[in-house]
């Protein structure tokens, strides 16, 4: 069930901030919820479907920015996903609000009791609460699975704890998929964990047009900064632009080939050569082709390059 959340602006499935919500019951899943993978599916659908059994709104709660940016600056995860992205992940499954809460040092210096007080109850009214297994909570970490059953009790509220996904031996967690990607370039297990192929997008800016010297012209991405890359090497996947999607070979890394310095993202579409600057560019990650290495000149490199290109037609080819 849709709600007005009573913003100036009509209706909307999103609140920033406490403030932005209106009271009411609900069913409440809480996390961070970065990438939306498999295992936070779980929570979400048990949310959705608990709701709808009940007639109350189903709620999820997200914080911007990511807590580590301000426990201890400099050591936040980069993230799987834009904010607008894990925000449309969320209202895909059927997330009727989506709360995103400024984490800020006076939220960060709630006591867990204090923070179940004025979010879940006062605000959201919580008929049911449902959350992982390893969950954790206010100041300094110190809210768990149990103290959330004990405020259920005194409260009124029920309270699920859902045990983590496993993947080939892996836990489904955002920490994994950005260790399998990020340094290892697993975009198989990743996009399993995922449930979908992870993407980067963004506007296509100028780069030094080597590639079209060398017949293989490529679009640069702009991605912005805190965002995670697979660790370098060269991609096979589908480029989106608007409504049209080509197969596409993509090099995540510092072309150690030429100058070898500043991480690009340099996306070459098979058979077609449009004119892209200034479009938005979409690319997937289906496939590792090959670790990132340095050829003895642009022949050997070319050569490579035609070498991929053949490959990634071959396994994406159909997909498009």
């Amino acid at each position: 069930m849709n709600h007005d959340q009573g913003r100036d602006d009509g209706p909307t499935a999103v609140a920033h901030g406490l403030d932005d919500v209106v009271p009411g019951p609900s069913v409440v899943t809480i996390g961070n919820f970065d990438g939306v993978h498999r295992g936070h599916r779980v929570l979400l659908r048990r949310a959705v479907d608990a709701a709808q059994e009940t007639g109350v709104r189903s709620v999820a709660v997200t914080f911007d920015p990511h807590p580590a940016a301000v426990l201890r600056p400099g050591t936040e995860p980069l993230a799987i996903q834009p904010l607008e992205d894990r925000i449309g992940e969320l209202l895909a499954v059927g997330i009727d609000l989506v709360l995103v809460l400024p984490f800020t040092p006076d939220l960060s210096s709630l006591g867990p009791d204090v923070f179940l007080e004025k979010v879940l109850v006062e605000r959201l009214q919580a008929t049911k609460v449902i959350v992982g297994a390893n969950f954790r909570f206010g100041h300094k970490a110190a809210g768990d699975v149990i103290t959330l059953a004990d405020a259920g009790e005194r409260y009124g509220f029920a309270i699920e704890a859902v045990t983590i996904l496993d993947l080939d031996g892996s836990p489904i967690s955002s920490s994994e998929v950005r260790r399998r990607l990020g340094e290892d370039g697993d975009v198989l297990w990743a996009n399993r964990a995922l449930g979908r192929p992870f993407t980067l997008a963004g506007e296509v800016v100028h780069g030094d047009q080597r590639g079209r010297t060398i017949g293989f012209p490529t679009a640069n991405i702009e991605v912005s900064s805190g965002r995670l890359l697979p660790a370098n090497g060269v991609y096979a996947g589908i480029a989106t632009v608007g409504d049209e999607r080509f197969a596409a070979v993509t090099n995540v890394g510092t072309r150690p080939t030429f100058d070898g310095e500043g991480v690009t993202v340099e996306v070459h579409l098979l058979d077609v050569a449009p004119d892209l600057y200034g479009q938005h560019l979409q690319v997937s990650f289906l496939h590792r082709l090959r670790g990132e290495q340095r050829f003895d000149g642009l022949d050997a490199l070319k050569e490579q390059i035609a070498r991929d290109a053949s490959q990634a037609r071959d396994l994406v080819g159909a997909d498009v």
